[in-house]
């Protein structure tokens, strides 16, 4: 984090609540169906996120494989942020 801080490419981010606490929204028809937990079962859980903003795809892909959570067994996925419909790159 503190790289991150000191280069300014650390934007933000936020750990997440649990699954537990997780409703998920959908549209049936022209009724709001709401259910408990997360949209899937999984073995996996979107624990947080993390924001940056770096010169490229390879950069930030370079970030996620140094952080902690990979090297004890998670995952990190990269994605780029949307703005107006269409991809920052």
């Amino acid at each position: 984090m503190k790289e991150l801080t000191d280069s300014g490419e650390l934007v933000g981010g936020q750990a997440l609540a649990p699954p537990a606490q997780t409703r998920t929204v959908r549209l049936r028809g022209d009724e709001t169906e709401v259910t408990d937990g997360p949209f899937v079962e999984s073995k996996e859980q979107f624990a947080g996120y993390l924001t940056v903003e770096c010169d490229s795809v390879d950069r930030a892909v370079e970030i996620a494989a140094r952080w902690p959570d990979v090297h004890f067994g998670g995952a990190m996925e990269v994605r780029a942020v949307m703005n107006d419909g269409v991809a920052n790159d």
